[in-house]
Protein backbone atom coordinates (compact mmCIF):
# COMPACT_ATOMS: atom_id res chain seq x y z
CA UNK A 1 0.00 0.00 0.00
CA UNK A 2 1.32 3.42 -1.30
CA UNK A 3 1.51 5.73 1.87
CA UNK A 4 0.70 9.26 1.54
CA UNK A 5 3.45 12.35 1.97
CA UNK A 6 3.34 14.59 4.90
CA UNK A 7 1.83 17.67 2.67
CA UNK A 8 -0.49 15.28 0.80
CA UNK A 9 -1.89 14.27 4.24
CA UNK A 10 -2.06 17.46 5.43
CA UNK A 11 -4.27 18.43 2.13
CA UNK A 12 -6.42 15.75 3.21
CA UNK A 13 -7.33 16.53 6.94
CA UNK A 14 -7.79 19.78 6.25
CA UNK A 15 -10.30 19.04 3.22
CA UNK A 16 -11.62 16.24 6.22
CA UNK A 17 -12.02 19.04 8.48
CA UNK A 18 -13.57 21.63 6.29
CA UNK A 19 -15.99 19.00 5.26
CA UNK A 20 -16.90 18.64 9.04
CA UNK A 21 -17.09 22.01 9.50
CA UNK A 22 -20.09 22.72 6.91
CA UNK A 23 -21.72 19.59 8.22
CA UNK A 24 -21.99 20.99 11.31
CA UNK A 25 -22.82 24.48 10.25
CA UNK A 26 -25.54 22.95 8.25
CA UNK A 27 -26.99 20.75 10.71
CA UNK A 28 -26.63 24.09 13.36
CA UNK A 29 -29.04 25.99 10.95
CA UNK A 30 -31.80 23.13 10.89
CA UNK A 31 -32.25 23.10 14.45
CA UNK A 32 -35.00 24.24 15.93
CA UNK A 33 -34.54 27.58 18.07
CA UNK A 34 -34.21 27.32 21.66
CA UNK A 35 -34.50 30.79 23.30
CA UNK A 36 -32.15 30.86 26.41
CA UNK A 37 -33.85 33.03 27.97
CA UNK A 38 -37.91 31.24 28.33
CA UNK A 39 -39.74 34.51 29.90
CA UNK A 40 -38.32 36.64 27.33
CA UNK A 41 -39.19 34.13 24.90
CA UNK A 42 -42.99 33.93 26.10
CA UNK A 43 -43.32 37.81 26.82
CA UNK A 44 -42.82 38.21 23.02
CA UNK A 45 -44.89 35.60 22.12
CA UNK A 46 -47.70 36.96 24.25
CA UNK A 47 -47.04 40.87 22.87
CA UNK A 48 -46.77 39.10 18.99
CA UNK A 49 -50.16 37.72 19.84
CA UNK A 50 -52.00 40.82 20.93
CA UNK A 51 -50.36 42.20 18.14
CA UNK A 52 -52.27 39.63 15.32
CA UNK A 53 -55.35 40.14 17.09
CA UNK A 54 -55.26 43.75 17.01
CA UNK A 55 -54.13 43.42 13.27
CA UNK A 56 -56.94 40.76 12.53
CA UNK A 57 -60.07 42.86 14.18
CA UNK A 58 -58.88 46.67 13.41
CA UNK A 59 -58.27 47.15 17.06
CA UNK A 60 -56.68 50.58 16.25
CA UNK A 61 -56.30 51.27 19.24
CA UNK A 62 -54.36 48.27 20.99
CA UNK A 63 -52.17 49.15 17.62
CA UNK A 64 -51.50 52.42 18.44
CA UNK A 65 -50.12 51.21 22.03
CA UNK A 66 -47.82 48.88 20.70
CA UNK A 67 -46.29 50.91 17.99
CA UNK A 68 -43.82 53.29 18.88
CA UNK A 69 -43.52 57.03 18.14
CA UNK A 70 -40.10 56.18 17.12
CA UNK A 71 -40.62 53.50 14.64
CA UNK A 72 -39.11 52.59 11.55
CA UNK A 73 -40.84 49.87 9.11
CA UNK A 74 -38.68 48.16 6.32
CA UNK A 75 -40.76 47.24 3.77
CA UNK A 76 -38.88 45.26 0.56
CA UNK A 77 -41.61 46.34 -1.47
CA UNK A 78 -43.13 49.73 -0.11
CA UNK A 79 -39.96 51.09 1.22
CA UNK A 80 -39.26 52.85 4.73
CA UNK A 81 -41.91 54.06 6.72
CA UNK A 82 -41.11 56.30 9.85
CA UNK A 83 -44.41 58.24 10.70
CA UNK A 84 -46.55 56.26 13.13
CA UNK A 85 -49.22 58.36 12.46
CA UNK A 86 -48.70 57.36 8.58
CA UNK A 87 -48.51 53.56 9.72
CA UNK A 88 -52.00 53.54 11.85
CA UNK A 89 -53.27 55.25 8.63
CA UNK A 90 -52.06 52.95 6.43
CA UNK A 91 -53.45 50.21 8.43
CA UNK A 92 -56.90 51.62 8.66
CA UNK A 93 -57.03 52.24 5.02
CA UNK A 94 -55.46 49.35 3.53
CA UNK A 95 -55.57 46.43 6.14
CA UNK A 96 -59.10 46.94 8.28
CA UNK A 97 -61.49 44.40 7.07
CA UNK A 98 -59.54 43.71 3.96
CA UNK A 99 -56.39 41.13 4.95
CA UNK A 100 -55.51 39.36 8.23
CA UNK A 101 -52.12 37.63 9.22
CA UNK A 102 -51.63 34.42 9.97
CA UNK A 103 -48.26 33.20 12.22
CA UNK A 104 -46.27 30.25 11.67
CA UNK A 105 -46.53 27.79 14.22
CA UNK A 106 -43.21 27.28 16.24
CA UNK A 107 -41.55 30.00 13.83
CA UNK A 108 -40.98 32.63 16.26
CA UNK A 109 -37.27 33.01 17.37
CA UNK A 110 -36.07 35.99 20.15
CA UNK A 111 -33.03 37.36 21.05
CA UNK A 112 -32.66 39.77 23.65
CA UNK A 113 -30.98 43.14 23.22
CA UNK A 114 -29.51 43.88 27.02
CA UNK A 115 -31.14 47.59 28.48
CA UNK A 116 -33.26 47.87 25.34
CA UNK A 117 -36.06 44.57 24.44
CA UNK A 118 -35.75 42.43 22.31
CA UNK A 119 -35.48 40.99 18.45
CA UNK A 120 -38.19 39.02 17.52
CA UNK A 121 -37.94 37.28 14.29
CA UNK A 122 -40.46 34.93 12.24
CA UNK A 123 -42.58 33.57 9.37
CA UNK A 124 -45.72 34.57 8.56
CA UNK A 125 -48.52 35.15 5.72
CA UNK A 126 -51.34 37.33 5.15
CA UNK A 127 -54.53 36.77 3.51
CA UNK A 128 -57.09 39.24 1.91
CA UNK A 129 -60.55 38.62 2.67
CA UNK A 130 -62.47 35.93 0.71
CA UNK A 131 -59.13 34.93 -0.45
CA UNK A 132 -59.19 30.69 0.16
CA UNK A 133 -55.48 30.43 -1.19
CA UNK A 134 -53.21 31.12 0.90
CA UNK A 135 -49.48 32.16 -0.45
CA UNK A 136 -45.81 31.04 0.86
CA UNK A 137 -45.07 32.62 4.49
CA UNK A 138 -42.74 35.67 4.52
CA UNK A 139 -40.00 36.58 6.77
CA UNK A 140 -40.14 39.15 9.41
CA UNK A 141 -38.19 40.96 11.88
CA UNK A 142 -39.38 43.32 14.78
CA UNK A 143 -37.66 45.02 17.30
CA UNK A 144 -39.54 45.17 20.95
CA UNK A 145 -38.63 48.17 23.00
CA UNK A 146 -39.26 47.55 26.64
CA UNK A 147 -40.47 51.21 28.02
CA UNK A 148 -40.76 50.66 31.48
CA UNK A 149 -42.94 47.53 31.39
CA UNK A 150 -44.54 48.75 28.33
CA UNK A 151 -43.42 46.34 24.91
CA UNK A 152 -43.93 48.59 22.07
CA UNK A 153 -42.48 47.98 18.10
CA UNK A 154 -39.58 50.27 17.19
CA UNK A 155 -38.19 48.61 14.34
CA UNK A 156 -40.04 46.55 11.81
CA UNK A 157 -38.65 44.69 8.80
CA UNK A 158 -41.08 42.92 6.37
CA UNK A 159 -39.76 40.88 3.63
CA UNK A 160 -41.83 39.01 1.12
Amino acid sequence: MKQLKPANMLWCITVLIACLSVVHITSAQTQPHTSKTIPLYDTIVYMDSLWEDSYNHCRIDKQEELISEDLEFYHDQGGLMTSKKALIEALKKNICGKVTRELQAGSIEVYPIPGYGAVEMGLHRFHAKNDTGSGPFAKFVHLWHNENGHWRITRVISLH
